[in-house]
């Protein structure tokens, strides 16, 4: 997976409705997983640890999407 540029991850982050905090954190580390599947995998378990909304949700999906895009 490649390493998400800033620009991308604030875009991703300061949408209607998503976490921000949580969502930069995620995504600045999201190269960090071998694959998608892994990194969706590690999302899922995160927002029913955190209690993340929908949006952050979608947000960070799209994130994982465009790192794992080169695959």
């Amino acid at each position: 997976m490649k390493q998400l540029d800033s620009e991308t991850i604030r875009k991703l982050a300061h949408g209607a409705g998503v976490k921000r905090m949580a969502a930069e954190n995620f995504l600045m580390t999201v190269h960090n997983n071998p694959d998608v599947l892994t990194a969706e995998a590690n999302l899922f378990k995160d927002a029913l640890l955190y209690s993340w909304n929908s949006y952050t949700v979608r947000a960070i999906k799209k994130g994982i999407e465009i790192s794992g895009s080169d695959q």
